[in-house]
């Protein structure tokens, strides 16, 4: 498939040369095309912002819930299996389900808004706040992952370590800084990975909810690379799959990237 879709974006692929195989080799013209094409700028900036809050607010909530967890009272296997609904769910019931509650007509957030005395938002249908819409939903999507992991992780940290620094009077603030945090970063980098490889290609949660609009609000290149190849009566392969080896190579670096910095950690 990385072969055929390499191949694809170095060539003038219509519908007849996709069939019959015929397509002339063009080289790097369909990624200037892409690259020259003003929706490029505003997907690659919905890309990257998606992106990062998403990892943001999704490490962050699961690490919070992870260490709240960790505790071991009464019910948190209980709690903790509750939480994992949302990443159970198929993507499809997900996005259809959050599209219902953001529904500017019947949607139960703007139900709550309008109790509390708060005018209507058009979540799904503003070009300000479509991405934001798409964004809630995945954060919302991915918060269990990064608590399962985050969660092994905190098993793994010796019990000695935070009674020793209890007794030298280190409170809970101080115990998560100097001790939780230092040795979970080798479960939180390949968390963060993963999650960056996943987030990069999210397309189901986008394609439900908004479609990547209005007027390309929450396009991002997921998104934009399925409305060149199959959301066209001419579809454009070539310049479609561009957009997807895009992805493939943003995703490679940031592994790479990964890669070299655990072998630093290892030598030192």
């Amino acid at each position: 498939p990385l072969y055929r879709n390499l191949d694809l974006s170095l060539r003038h692929y219509t519908v007849r040369s996709f069939v019959q195989g015929d397509a002339p080799f063009t080289g790097l013209a369909n990624y200037r095309t892409v690259f020259d094409d003003p929706t490029f700028a505003p997907a690659l900036l919905h890309t990257v912002v998606f992106t990062g809050v998403c990892l943001v607010f999704q490490y962050s909530i699961g690490l919070a819930l992870a260490v709240f967890f960790n505790q071991h009272f009464r019910l948190s296997a209980t709690l903790r299996a509750l939480f994992l609904v949302p990443w159970l769910l198929p993507l499809i019931v997900s996005a259809s389900t959050w599209s219902w509650m953001l529904n500017s007509d019947s949607g139960i957030v703007n139900a709550v808004l309008h109790a509390i005395g708060i005018g209507p938002v058009n979540w799904l249908t503003s070009p300000s706040w479509s991405l934001t819409s798409v964004i809630i939903a995945n954060i919302w999507i991915g918060v269990p992952f990064n608590l399962v992991v985050l969660y092994s992780g905190l098993q793994s940290i010796p019990g000695s370590l935070y009674e020793a620094a209890a007794l030298d009077g280190a409170g809970p603030w101080r115990r998560f800084w100097s001790i939780t945090f230092p040795l979970l970063r080798p479960v939180s980098a390949i968390t963060l990975l993963l999650g960056l490889v996943y987030t990069l290609k999210v397309f189901d949660i986008i394609w439900i909810m908004t479609k990547g609009g209005p007027a390309d609000s929450s396009t991002t290149f997921a998104t934009w690379s399925y409305q060149l190849g199959f959301g066209n009566l001419l579809p454009a392969f070539g310049p479609g799959a561009a957009v997807g080896n895009l992805l493939v190579v943003a995703a490679l670096v940031f592994g790479l990237v990964y890669v070299r910095v655990q072998r630093k950690q290892a030598l030192s």
